[in-house]
């Protein structure tokens, strides 16, 4: 019979396959790396909030904006100029006062009326954004300072650092970064969902009557639930910042929102596992049509005038019909799909051997009492 890999050697395998790729692959592939860590990291927020907790967000993009104009400002010469380690933090945590402050809302709202909520939320804060000229540089956005740890830089200081005969640039560096906000991401989402709160946002999804009569404060988890995902929209914000090096405010708009929906829909509501798989699938793929628009089929480069449809659209119509497919064939994802597909490769374990029952003369006869 096999033996089965240990569980830490495989985390161990896949943190040296994770740091590998720096060594290996150009910037553009690293950028679609640190994208989708990013998107990873605000998919796997959205998540608890709404595969778990049950709450339908469309807002998710204005944390994006706090946690990524936060750093920007805090840490930038128009504003306080902040140590951007320091801007870094304040930024989550701006992000998840923002949350705060909208939590009444969520916990008292919930359905297709928290969606609208949420929804007013990312159009004034494209108001913002484009109106707010002295902290957000309006139309045109600013660049994003470089972050530094204990004199370290995470961007291109001209320092000609190398490692193991590789020029680490502003992509080398940050990957790594990006892999530590995941790994951190992963580790405390998933600890949320095997405790206590993971629990109790489960049972409240599941029926608030049932959560209620078990103790649970409605309210009160739904508020925390809408906080938390806040911040991690706002670390998720931070980085998508560092990797573009510039923010501006079209990026952060409705369409963001409905593409982390469709990130935690097609990786599987409720699963860490999933939101992380979701996020690579939508993030990387309009990448790589339009690094391989020539090579497709009705699909057309980006500025060309002729007929056919551009990658970001075709990239919109291939997950758009993932979507549902999904719903259809597949309701828990691709993490449904991968647990299936395990369970099928697993060998059956050896059926139980069949009782022996004694035979007839081997039965002793009970004696008449006298």
């Amino acid at each position: 019979m096999s033996e089965r890999i240990p569980k830490g050697a495989l985390v161990l395998l896949a943190a040296l396959l994770l740091c590998a790729p720096p060594f290996y692959l150009d910037a553009f592939w690293l950028r679609i790396g640190l994208f989708s860590m990013a998107a990873a990291i605000g998919a796997v927020g959205l998540g608890l909030l709404t595969g778990t907790a049950g709450q339908l967000s469309l807002g998710h993009a204005f944390f994006l904006a706090v946690g990524a104009y936060g750093y920007t400002w805090l840490a930038g010469e128009s504003g306080p100029g902040l140590p951007t380690a320091l801007a870094a933090v304040l930024a989550v945590l701006l992000a998840g006062a923002a949350g705060g402050l909208f939590s009444p809302v969520a916990g008292r709202v919930r359905g297709i009326y928290l969606g609208v909520a949420t929804l007013a939320l990312v159009f004034l804060g494209h108001h913002v954004l484009l109106t707010a000229d002295s902290v957000t540089g309006g139309f045109n956005g600013r660049s994003v300072p470089p972050l530094s740890l204990g004199g370290f830089s995470f961007g291109d200081d001209g320092a000609g650092l190398v490692v193991l005969g590789v020029p680490f640039g502003a992509e080398e560096r940050l990957w790594f970064l990006g892999l530590a906000l995941l790994a951190g991401t992963w580790w405390t989402a998933r600890g949320l969902l095997r405790g206590r709160p993971g629990r109790a946002l489960a049972a409240l999804r599941d029926s608030e009557t049932a959560a209620a009569v078990m103790g649970v404060d409605i309210a009160r988890h739904r508020a925390s639930a809408f906080v938390v995902s806040s911040m991690y929209a706002g670390l998720a914000g931070v980085l998508l910042a560092l990797a573009f090096r510039r923010v501006v405010p079209d990026y952060f708009g409705l369409a963001l929102s409905v593409d982390y929906l469709a990130m935690i829909v097609i990786g599987g509501l409720g699963s860490v596992a999933g939101a992380a798989a979701g996020a690579v699938f939508v993030t990387a793929l309009p990448l790589l049509m339009t690094r391989y628009a020539d090579q497709l089929p009705l699909v057309t480069a980006p500025g060309t005038t002729e007929g056919g449809v551009g990658p970001t659209e075709a990239a919109r119509y291939l997950y758009g019909a993932a979507i549902v497919l999904v719903l259809l064939y597949a309701p828990d994802g691709l993490t449904g799909i991968t647990r299936r597909v395990r369970a099928r490769l697993r060998p059956a374990a050896p059926a139980p051997a069949p009782a022996t029952r004694p035979s007839a003369s081997a039965v002793r006869t009970k004696e008449p009492t006298p």
